[in-house]
């Protein structure tokens, strides 16, 4: 081999030296950029996992606080004291929280929920929960708003538990907000009108209820649109949009702009508890043996057991039975009830009278129950109630009537929550309540109050219609051509107990010339009867992720 093979060949073997390092270096890289890759990965996941933890860790602090103002609310109708807050460990992660109040209530019209649209006093809570693991790697910082609402009750002009039946004869127009939790059947002779929202959790027809015997009626039925124009149930070929038609929930937005809903378009059953626990009766039943929601509990005058009681500065009951008969403020009438087919025998109350006893309740609120005999009717009578000297709620177990015009002159918030609820005319006269019904005419009548009363199913018991809303206020005389105004909001919670019996047309009245509408003075929370009921929901209303690191 010559010198220059030589050569060339060492320069070689140099050549593959420097080869093999720099892959060697080039491999050693990449082993190093694995290394941190997988070390970055596993940081990265670290971080991601301490970041869910932190996050879970914020969110148990939420609701730990949220669930404490739920259960204190549900259980006494207020607020904890004191508000939630505190500092909790669970495994690697920990979380504190915090709960402020943001004022007083304040009403306001409810815009989530299934009460949208309803307003209430309204009070809300901030909540505060800051989560993290336990080496401080990763926090955040969570924020939720709970709001409790307290609902009146009388702010819909109608509200039903059952199914709502309105088939009225002579012409009729309805203001207000009208709602039932069952379904609605509309129709009428002449001619009806209804003002404002109509929904139902059920579902909205035109025509009779099944069993009610009543005939399909071809009269107008009108519901205001959302620019306020009366818009026709009757399509221009003569049928009727309701639903029953195909394309209901379209042809319904379109032509009341979403004032009348049903199920179809996802109206849910407004759940009313008004009462702690038991039945909705509860309210005008005697109070005590586990039952704290009735009226008589709230009230300031009573008329239980025969007796009349006082609620006294000191909170004791002042017996003032003989004071009352005495100066003419409470005594009691026999008449008959043309609609039972029985004698009344009647705690009657003269409001004027008892004004001036010097014993009507300062909290405005009285309840009476007078025991039930068999083969006639126990009652309560209201008398000279033109003029209430202050806001007023008389609540009773019994069938109540109402004498003459009621709350009619410097109007107060007032409300009528009984059995059932009967109306006599300034032309009432009990000589003549057993007469035939030609010689018991009503004479133009005004009673304003909000009435929460029962009612009987049409085709339970044996009955037929049940007489509808349009007689949910029962009548007694004959009222052709007579008007007979109304203004306050009609609830209907339950089924009569006592006043059980059928509602028939021409036999024991004549029905009137209905001016009933709802009272929008009811709109503005101070306006409302004393001890309305009152509808408490809390509910989440806002949610926020404050900090995240």
């Amino acid at each position: 081999m010559n010198r220059v093979q030589m050569t060339e060949t060492k320069n070689e073997k140099g050549m593959v030296l420097i080869i093999c390092l720099v892959l060697l270096l080039m491999l050693s890289l990449i082993g190093i950029a694995s290394i941190t890759t997988s070390t970055s990965d596993m940081k990265v996941a670290g971080n991601e996992l301490n970041q869910t933890g932190a996050f879970y860790a914020a969110e148990s602090g939420l609701e730990r606080a949220a669930a404490s103002i739920v259960t204190s609310f549900e259980a006494s109708g207020g607020p904890p004291s004191p508000l939630p807050s505190g500092s909790f460990t669970e495994g690697a992660y920990l979380y504190n929280y915090s709960t402020t109040s943001n004022g007083g209530p304040v009403q306001m019209t409810l815009s989530d929920g299934s009460y949208k649209g309803l307003y209430g006093l309204v009070r809300a809570f901030d909540i505060s929960s800051s989560g993290s693991d336990t080496r401080r790697e990763s926090s955040v910082t969570l924020g939720m708003t709970m709001q409790d609402a307290l609902i009146p009750l009388f702010q819909f002009a109608v509200f039903y538990q059952n199914d709502l039946e309105l088939s009225p004869d002579r012409i009729m127009a309805l203001g207000g907000r009208v709602h039932s939790n069952a379904d609605v059947f509309l129709q009428s002779t002449n001619g009806l009108a209804i003002n404002s929202f109509l929904t139902s959790a059920g579902d909205i027809f035109h025509g009779p209820k099944p069993g009610s015997g009543l005939g399909a009626q071809s009269g107008d039925v009108y519901i205001k649109d959302k620019a306020s124009v009366n818009q026709n149930m009757r399509n221009p070929d003569g049928t009727w949009l309701d639903s029953r038609t195909a394309g209901w929930v379209d042809n319904s937005l379109s032509r009341w702009g979403g004032l009348v809903e049903d199920n179809n378009h996802g109206i849910t059953e407004l759940s009313m508890p008004v009462v702690t626990d038991g039945p909705a009766t509860d309210l005008i039943d005697r109070g005590g043996s586990g039952n704290n929601d009735s009226f008589e509990i709230k009230s300031g005058l009573k008329f239980v057991d025969g007796q009349a009681y006082y609620l006294q500065n000191n909170n004791t009951w002042l017996n003032v039975t003989a004071t009352l008969v005495m100066q003419g403020a409470i005594g009691n009438g026999i008449f008959r009830d043309g609609r039972e087919g029985m004698d009344v025998y009647s705690l009657d109350i003269d409001i004027d009278k008892l004004n001036v006893s010097g014993y009507y309740p300062t909290n405005g609120i009285i309840y009476c129950s007078v025991p039930t005999t068999s083969g006639i009717i126990t009652a309560v009578r209201l008398k000279n109630g033109s003029t209430l000297p202050r806001a007023t709620t008389v609540a009773t177990n019994n069938p109540l009537y109402t004498l003459g015009s009621f709350n009619t002159v410097t109007k107060q918030p007032a409300a009528l929550m009984a059995d059932a609820v009967t109306a006599l005319s300034n032309g009432w006269s009990d000589a003549r309540s057993w007469d035939a019904l030609a010689n018991r005419i009503a004479t133009a009548t005004q009673v304003n109050a909000s009435i929460m009363t029962g009612n009987l199913e049409t085709g339970e018991n044996g009955n037929a219609y049940n007489g509808g809303f349009e007689n949910l206020m029962r009548l007694l005389e004959k009222w052709d051509g007579v008007t007979f105004t109304w203004r306050g909001s009609a609830i209907d919670l339950w089924e009569s107990r006592q006043a059980i019996g059928a509602w028939a047309y021409g036999t024991y009245y004549g029905d009137p010339l209905r001016d009933w509408a709802f009272d929008t003075d009811l709109l503005n929370i101070a306006n409302l009867p004393p001890g309305t009921p009152m509808v408490n929901i809390v509910q989440r209303t806002q949610w926020s992720q404050i900090i995240n690191r």
